[in-house]
């Protein structure tokens, strides 16, 4: 994206035809591993991703997709040199509240693809038009079809981005934010950088940074949660120290085989979601097609993997600047939390309130790290009730 400084313009995903004539000879030409089938136990299904791919090469309409994605009002911008990509849809109601939604790893905005409606229009779907919300979805610098990140650390700049983009560029002097995974992360940036425009904050997880720095005094609680968060890297977490140390190696791979990259991409979402192993009870095939289409038509999967980088590389410099910045701010603006069963993580309410300001503490009976693909719903009425205080 070349934009000037202050241009909002409309955009409409519109993927070239050769990029899609590319992707099917690669899939028709798939060299498949030849490694004993261990069934999911080892990773991906290596039956599955033969039928998943089959799928994707005889069945699947990217067309039919795009089309249903620009119904969708979608815009970029440009700001501190980074092109931004957003869906702004509009509330339908007497006074819709500015919400900006964030979504995580391994996926896009279009994680709040059934949400956004919910919404915008509650009152379509049983609710109350008063609760609508005018709701913002930016891609993550390095997801979807925002620009690459232009130099290292970015990530510790994207919740100034969100603010600008969100008071200098959309014009709302107060908004409320939602996130889980990054986005979790990102909206705490928002929370204690920005709390001057931050209304309040709904969270899916505690953002994962904090438990790198353990407290002294921790609750038997919280030890639980520490031991809980040792053995899921043990057993989970290896994609998470790859990303983290040799995403370089990893990235070429992933950006070059449509196998290889559905493979990496859906086994975490069949091991994250609320599916007891059978990932296609939570998501239709296409939906996890659409998915892993947006990071190959955009080669994103490897500045996807920038953040945990980021974070796992920060020197002392960073680090302590992001302490400033925090101390600058605020951590009162007034935070709830929606925790899902079938989630990574299942920390205790006493760990979220050492870093935020907890009012709301609700443990919903379903769902897992995509809470809003697979319980949009559940996750929509929460956050209506949450920022009905606010408005």
């Amino acid at each position: 994206m070349k934009l000037s400084a202050t241009v909002i313009e409309p955009y409409t995903i519109d993927v070239p035809e050769s990029i899609l004539n590319d992707l099917y000879k690669r899939l028709e030409n798939t060299r498949w591993s030849q490694s004993p089938h261990l069934g999911w136990d080892a990773g991906m299904d290596a039956s599955y991703l033969r039928e998943f791919c089959d799928y994707w090469r005889e069945g699947y309409n990217w067309r039919s997709a795009e089309e249903k994605l620009n119904q969708l009002p979608h815009f970029q911008t440009e700001i501190d040199g980074i092109g931004i990509h957003f869906v702004h849809e509009r509330g339908k109601g007497p006074a819709p509240f500015p919400l900006i939604l964030t979504h995580g790893y391994p996926d896009s905005f279009y994680r709040f693809v059934k949400l956004i409606p919910l919404l915008t229009d509650p009152a379509a779907f049983g609710g109350r038009a008063e609760d609508a919300f005018d709701v913002v979805v930016p891609d993550i610098p390095g997801y979807g079809f925002s620009d690459k990140p232009n130099k290292r650390g970015s990530t510790f700049a994207v919740g100034d981005l969100w603010a600008h983009l969100m008071t200098e560029r959309l014009g709302y002097e107060r908004f409320g934010a939602h996130g889980g995974d990054w986005g979790g992360t990102i909206t705490e940036q928002l929370a204690k950088q920005h709390s001057g425009s931050v209304i309040a904050i709904h969270l899916t997880d505690v953002p994962f940074g904090h438990i790198l720095r353990k407290p002294d005094d921790p609750s038997p609680a919280e030890q639980k949660l520490f031991k809980k968060n040792e053995e899921w890297i043990q057993k989970e977490g290896a994609y998470a120290l790859i990303q983290s140390t040799k995403p370089q190696s990893l990235a070429p791979g992933l950006n070059d085989s449509p196998s290889g990259l559905a493979a990496w991409i859906v086994e975490k979402f069949r091991a994250w979601s609320d599916c007891g192993g059978d990932v296609e009870s939570r998501f239709t095939r296409d939906e996890l097609l659409t998915n892993v289409m947006i990071y190959w038509v955009t080669q994103s999967i490897g500045t996807s993997f920038l953040a945990y980088f980021d974070y796992a590389n920060a020197g002392a410099m960073t680090w302590m600047s992001q302490g400033l910045k925090n101390w600058a701010g605020s951590s009162t603006v007034p935070a709830a939390f929606a925790l899902f069963p079938a989630d990574i993580g299942h920390p205790p309410r006493e760990w979220a309130e050492r870093f935020f300001n907890v009012q709301r503490w609700i443990e919903m009976p379903r769902g897992g790290h995509f809470a809003a693909m697979e319980e949009p719903e559940l996750l929509a009425e929460d956050l209506r009730e949450w920022f009905r205080h606010f408005r």
